[in-house]
């Protein structure tokens, strides 16, 4: 079965979503295929990198409201294994990210620079918009310094990512995480893995019947 994972690196719920998926997966007897799609949380460019808490003040009311919301989702993730630092994590333009993850799977690398970009945000505070770091990540996990450098400086994978960009706005992806199960079944949000684990059973006897 392919699992399509519509997510952007900079949403939190998306990184729960993703490790509660690994979870259910445990319990999986089936074979599955992950496929990481992009979604963009904030398409604007950014100019220059924000302390991702102001940006969530200017969004969702104030300063209060923001370390609120922030405080909640990072106990959330704590319960799954991951560490949020919100204090130093900064905004950041994705699309470029995207792109990249694009290309390691070329390399059969997504889903382990899209684990180091999830950890490069929120944990380490790292500006995942930024080239240089986008290239540092994606040797750590095994691809060529050249290869990422000149893919990056040039157009390819543009088309591509706007065009998936494209599908996600027609197949009515709004909010993120969202699992596309078999290319027909979605189910939205970071559900606990009990329920991604029955979403699976589930869809894998109703393709498996005649």
């Amino acid at each position: 079965m392919e699992i399509e994972i519509y997510a952007d690196v900079v949403c939190p719920w998306c990184y729960i979503g993703k490790r509660r998926l690994e979870q259910a997966l445990a319990s999986y007897d089936g074979e599955v295929t992950v496929r990481y799609r992009p979604f963009q949380l904030d398409p604007t460019p950014a100019t220059a990198p924000q302390p991702l808490l102001d940006a969530l003040a200017a969004k969702f009311g104030g300063r209060e409201r923001a370390e609120q919301m922030a405080d909640q989702v990072t106990r959330v993730a704590a319960g799954v294994g991951l560490t949020l630092n919100f204090d130093r994590a900064v905004s950041a333009n994705t699309f470029d990210a995207h792109r990249l993850v694009r290309f390691a799977d070329s390399h059969g690398r997504a889903g382990e620079l899209v684990e180091a970009l999830y950890r490069a945000h929120f944990t380490d505070g790292v500006d995942v918009g930024s080239t240089s770091a986008l290239v540092t990540l994606a040797t750590s996990v095994g691809l060529d310094d050249t290869e990422v450098r000149d893919h990056l400086a040039s157009d390819a994978g543009r088309r591509e990512v706007a065009a998936d960009l494209a599908t996600a706005h027609q197949l009515g992806v709004s909010s993120v995480p969202t699992f596309v199960l078999a290319g027909k079944y979605g189910v939205t949000g970071a559900q606990e893995p009990e329920t991604l684990l029955a979403a699976l059973t589930e869809v894998a006897q109703r393709e498996s019947t005649p």
